[in-house]
C-alpha cells in the first residue's frame, strides 16, 4: 500500500472512530453526594446517645432523666437533650409521675431542667399538665412557667398563663387568665 493510500486509510479510520464516539451516548459524570452537615454543633463539647442522668437530693433518688441525644456544654455541666423523658420518684422509691418534652436543657450546677415543645406531666394520681414550656427547679422543688397551660385533674380542669407549683401539683398558683371548670352538684329536694 502506498503512503498516500495509507494516510487516506488512517484518516478514514480516525473519522469513523470520531463519528462512532459521537453517536454513542455519553455518560454524565456522577454528581458527588451532597456533603452532610456536621451533626455536632461547633460549640458543643461532646455528643452522647442514650443519655441517663440520675437526679438526687441529699442522696435520695428524685428522678431519672433519659434522652436519646445529649450535647454537653460548659465542662459538661449543661446538657441539651433531645427528647426529654423524666421519671419522678417519691422519697420511698416509688414512681410518682413522668414528664416528656421534645427537648430541654439541664443545668447541673443550678439543678434546673427547662423543657420545651409539647411538654406533658402525667402524675400517677391522675393529674395531667400540658404546656409549651416548663421549668423544674430541683433545689426549690418547684415547677413554673410563664406560658399557657392546661391542668386536668380527676374532678376539674384549670387553664391560664403562667403558674408555680410543687411537683405533686398540690399547691398550685396560677398567675394570669386563670379559669377552673369543675362539676357542681345542685341540691335537689
Amino acid at each position: 500500500m502506498s503512503t498516500h493510500r495509507l494516510r487516506q486509510y488512517a484518516v478514514l479510520v480516525a473519522s469513523g472512530l470520531l463519528l462512532g464516539a459521537a453517536a454513542c451516548p455519553t455518560k454524565k459524570p456522577q454528581a458527588e453526594a451532597p456533603s452532610r452537615k456536621l451533626l455536632i454543633p461547633d460549640s458543643a463539647e461532646t455528643m452522647a446517645f442514650g443519655a441517663k442522668v440520675v437526679l438526687t437530693d441529699q442522696g435520695v433518688n428524685k428522678g431519672i432523666l433519659l434522652s436519646d441525644t445529649a450535647l454537653t456544654y460548659e465542662d459538661g455541666t449543661r446538657l441539651v437533650l433531645y427528647p426529654v423523658n423524666l421519671t419522678f420518684y417519691t422519697s420511698t422509691g416509688l414512681k410518682d409521675g413522668v414528664m416528656t418534652a421534645k427537648w430541654g436543657t439541664y443545668n447541673q450546677r443550678l439543678q434546673r431542667l427547662e423543657v420545651r415543645g409539647n411538654v406533658m406531666v402525667i402524675r400517677d394520681d391522675g393529674k395531667r399538665l400540658a404546656t409549651p414550656q416548663l421549668v423544674y427547679d430541683q433545689q426549690r422543688n418547684q415547677f413554673f412557667t410563664d406560658s399557657s397551660f392546661v391542668l386536668n385533674e380527676p374532678a376539674r380542669q384549670g387553664t391560664g398563663i403562667g403558674f408555680e407549683t410543687d411537683p405533686k401539683m398540690n399547691n398550685f398558683r396560677c398567675l394570669r387568665a386563670c379559669k377552673v371548670l369543675a362539676p357542681v352538684k345542685v341540691p335537689t329536694k
